[in-house]
């Protein structure tokens, strides 16, 4: 059966690196992987064809070869998802679906006419069995988790890999922390499931044999749920494989208190790492302690993220504002402790309830829940109302990132975070793409934009500091560059 897989298109947010990829003459920021371990889940008589609408637009050849599409996304390509049904329906075409927007919310999507939910290890191959009995059913829920030690590998043959800045790998899955407002925990439970290091091992050969020598992202939504695993299995591993692999580095999602274990940190920037992000959320232990970020509350959030800076690792941050507990003066204590930080790429949402979680039924239950989900933590809109009310809330949210956008705060924070970060190996290492970066960089970011004179003093105090981090002081100018666009066009 011809099968076509498309993934929608992503909004412009944080997240997409739109204004980044141009530096290096890349489409898309991450490639479909959950499209690309649905294919490698088809059986091998499937004739397969996928197409990344970030990164080619689909054509009515696509759709005329097709005998079946599918189509998997998250809550933020949700109009992009509803256009490539409507077009394809329009073409007579059957439609399955799957994934995190379609498993949180299936009533909305009743166009379509076959759901697959939950994760695909468990539900897919029913429907295959029942399509080819002739008796596919609407809807498949799997009613637990998969073993993921048993999940293949991704079909990278599917896509041309040249045009994505970065390759991604999944580990685990699941995360033991239990946050009111993610739906991770909804989507894939609280006990960490886990790859073999071998599994790892594999993926990673496939993408390094085919050429690939750039960043790679471990997707996994807290990659250290499992330490003793990481310790004793995997990161060994990756540090063994390293030995002979040159040119890949890889970055992850983890929870704060990574800070805690120095034997941990040290591993995994031996390991091939060189940044990491973690939901940070407030700087008040009264906004942490009401979404139950209990990992987060009782400790020194700035001097924890020092620690990690210190080991070798760039904190990307997560923030969120619009929280019950929220007071007016929370926008000035999120822009302190930001700057304070160090951290550059700091991603500062309005509190959303995705359906599924704990907060979603909360504020279902006071009659909270005005609007759908978006997933665009840029878009200025929230589906909630919020204690302080909304207008108080945006005003609030806007000067935010104004403020740690403009250039001149933007650049500080790149030299707190230069001043003081551990020179990591990965970081220091130059290949085409960086080249490319910096070439264009110089052009585009030291004569023709706004930031000129604090981008060339960067460049300047870097090479006189810290010589040998110029290569990611240019990288983090350039990510600048992207959030500010960001906020000059969708936010501000």
């Amino acid at each position: 059966m011809r099968t076509l897989l498309i993934y929608p298109k992503f909004p412009d947010t944080f997240w997409s690196f739109k204004y980044a990829l141009s530096f290096i003459h890349k489409k898309s920021a991450f490639p479909p992987l959950g499209l690309l371990t649905v294919a490698s889940i088809l059986p091998d008589d499937f004739q397969k064809r996928l197409v990344d609408t970030n990164v080619r637009s689909l054509t009515n050849d696509d759709l005329s070869w097709a005998e079946l599409v599918f189509i998997g996304g998250m809550a933020v390509q949700r109009e992009s998802a509803k256009k490539l049904i409507a077009r394809c329906k329009s073409m007579g075409l059957k439609i399955v679906a799957g994934g995190p927007l379609f498993t949180a919310e299936p009533e909305v999507f009743e166009e379509v006419d076959h759901l697959v939910l939950d994760e695909a290890e468990v539900t897919l191959p029913r429907f295959i069995e029942d399509l080819k009995t002739g008796h596919p059913k609407k809807i498949y829920r799997a009613g637990g988790y998969c073993d993921i030690s048993h999940t293949p590998i991704p079909s990278w043959d599917l896509i041309d890999i040249k045009k994505y800045a970065s390759l991604s790998i999944q580990f685990s899955r699941g995360c033991p922390f239990n946050c009111e407002f993610c739906n991770v925990t909804a989507l894939f439970g609280h006990r960490s499931r886990i790859k073999t290091p071998e599994q790892i091992i594999a993926e990673l050969d496939i993408i390094y044999y085919a050429g690939w020598r750039g960043p790679i992202f471990f997707v996994d939504d807290n990659f250290i749920g499992n330490k003793n695993i990481l310790k004793s299995e995997l990161l060994p591993a990756l540090i063994e494989w390293r030995k002979n692999k040159k040119g890949c580095a890889f970055f992850t999602e983890a929870s704060i208190n990574l800070a805690d274990d120095p034997e941990l940190l040290d591993m995994i920037v031996r390991a091939g790492f060189d940044s990491v992000f973690i939901g940070i959320e407030s700087p008040d232990d009264a906004c942490l302690k009401e979404c139950q970020k209990t990992q987060n509350m009782n400790r020194d959030l700035l001097q924890s993220v020092k620690i990690i800076q210190k080991a070798g690792l760039q904190v990307m941050g997560g923030f969120i504002v619009g929280f019950d507990s929220d007071t007016p003066s929370i926008f000035q204590r999120q822009i302190d402790f930001i700057q304070k930080s160090g951290i550059a790429a700091a991603m500062v949402g309005l509190l959303q309830a995705p359906p599924g979680t704990r907060l979603f039924d909360r504020l279902k239950r006071e009659n909270r829940v005005v609007t759908e989900f978006s997933g665009d933590n840029v878009d200025g809109t929230t589906n909630i109302i919020p204690q302080m009310g909304y207008e108080r809330l945006l005003e609030g949210y806007r000067l935010i990132m104004k403020q740690i956008y403009s250039p001149g705060n933007f650049y500080k924070r790149v030299k707190i975070f230069l001043n003081e970060v551990k020179a990591n190996n990965v970081a220091l290492s130059i290949n085409r793409q960086k080249l490319l970066a910096f070439v264009h960089s110089c052009f585009r970011l030291g004569i023709w934009e706004k930031e000129r004179f604090q981008y060339w003093h960067l460049l300047l105090w870097t090479l006189i500091r810290r010589p040998r981090l110029l290569s990611l002081a240019v990288t983090l100018a350039i990510y600048g560059h992207h959030y500010r666009k960001i906020c000059e066009t969708y936010i501000t």
